[in-house]
């Protein structure tokens, strides 16, 4: 008869299987939804002004192409405020070099300042917002990393216009510059949380793609939410969710995202995403912490009853099984979610052909990382981002403790190399 452990790595395994397969009908859903709004995306032709602002910081991969996609918006009302650190930023001449081609968008550069007391994406944002102009209806905020289809704008106003809502929010999906293994990882994990989105999300919020109501914006006192603090759209969330405002997942504002990075760095990002939110939502840290802990115990469980097995105990079709059955089930799952790619982005499926069937065939890899980036958020309170060094607080508030030049904070992913000092 098994013994006490093998029943228990095969029930852990068990329960990762039902978990595998609740995550496969919330993807399933996931691509219904998507599917259902690309067929009604010609139909809405909101009115009124939109101010779009994109915070810079150095040269992102493909920025020159990035800010060309903000100007080409098929919406007829809008400005764009470019936001940056100072004006010798090197982003400010591509800026000023892609402006020049589209006279006839209205855009301005606003220089921020460096931050004090806030982080320096949230205080950009801060300097952007304090004077929007009296016929100003919605406000966008996009990244500098993001490249949004031309219908990008016009869609998150048309969700804000159609439904009494707090905010509307897109998300990124990673398109790797070069089929390079961590960036098939990063994709992959950056795939798996998009999934989370649906119809019924109504509380997150995502900082690279959203918009919200002009008297809202106001009406929920954002801007001097904001003041103090390090996440722009983690705050924007508890706030919209204070005031019992709903925000809708667009799937249009889905925005692609160049990729290229580094195992260290790709390392450092995912620790990087999960410090702040074990400072300014706990519970979403601890969640994640315990629904990701399901399936790599069971991978465990099942590598140990398997050696057991080989070494005479008892039988290996048993791990053999569960294994197998956990696996297909992840790669379905995976393959409802890689197929979305020729819905949102038909262009990119050539770049990302790596990092689909890496997301396919190697989930439990991607899941074994994730989680570790997840742990090694549980400690230290340090972490840095472009190159400024963060330390956090319960709540959220912050304290700057070092700045250093950052040539290489091009992309999502990348960070400086040098760490921080004093680092806990």
């Amino acid at each position: 008869m098994p013994s006490a452990w093998y029943i228990a790595c095969a029930s852990i395994a068990v329960l990762a299987i039902l978990q595998s397969a609740a995550l496969l009908l919330q993807t399933w859903e996931h691509r219904r939804y998507v599917r259902s709004c690309l067929r009604s995306q010609g139909r809405y032709r909101p009115e009124g002004r939109a101010a779009v602002v994109a915070p810079c910081k150095g040269v992102d991969v493909g920025l020159a192409d990035n800010l060309r996609a903000l100007l080409e918006q098929d919406y007829d009302d809008y400005e764009i405020t470019f936001v940056v650190e100072s004006d010798d930023d090197p982003a400010c001449e591509v800026i000023e070099q892609v402006t020049a081609a589209y006279p006839h968008i209205a855009t301005r550069l606003v220089v921020a300042g460096r931050a004090s007391n806030s982080g320096q994406k949230v205080h950009n944002l801060r300097v952007a917002t304090a004077d929007l102009g009296e016929d100003v209806d919605y406000v966008a905020f996009v990244d500098s990393d993001a490249r949004p289809r031309p219908e990008w704008l016009r869609m998150l106003i048309s969700r804000l216009s159609q439904e009494p809502l707090g905010a509307a929010t897109g998300y990124r999906w990673f398109i790797p510059v070069r089929p390079t293994l961590a960036a098939s990882v990063l994709s992959s994990v950056n795939c798996g949380l998009m999934m989370l989105s649906g119809r019924r999300s109504y509380y997150l919020v995502w900082g690279g793609s959203w918009a919200l109501r002009r008297e809202v914006f106001e009406q929920i006192g954002l801007r001097d939410a904001w003041h103090g603090t390090l996440s722009d759209d983690l705050m924007a969330a508890r706030v919209l969710r204070r005031a019992r405002l709903k925000t809708r997942f667009e799937p249009l504002a889905v925005v692609p995202s160049p990729l290229d990075t580094s195992p260290r760095r790709m390392f450092e990002f995912l620790r990087r995403q999960y410090v702040v939110t074990r400072f300014y939502v706990p519970h979403w840290w601890l969640f994640g912490l315990a629904v990701m802990a399901v399936p790599n115990l069971a991978w465990a469980g099942l590598a140990a009853m398997l050696v057991a097995g080989l070494a005479g105990g008892p039988t290996v079709a048993v791990p053999l099984g569960l294994g197998a059955a956990l696996w297909a089930v992840g790669a379905v799952r995976g393959a409802v979610r890689q197929s979305l790619v020729a819905a949102y982005f038909p262009q990119h499926l050539r770049a990302t052909r790596a990092a689909r069937w890496f997301d396919i065939l190697a989930g439990p890899v991607a899941g074994l990382v994730h989680w570790l980036g997840m742990w090694a958020a549980a400690c230290g309170r340090r972490i840095r981002w472009r190159g400024v060094c963060y330390r956090l607080f319960p709540g959220g508030r912050i304290e700057i403790e070092q700045r250093t030049a950052d040539p290489e904070a091009a992309a999502p992913a990348e960070s400086s190399p040098e760490p921080c000092r004093h680092a806990a």
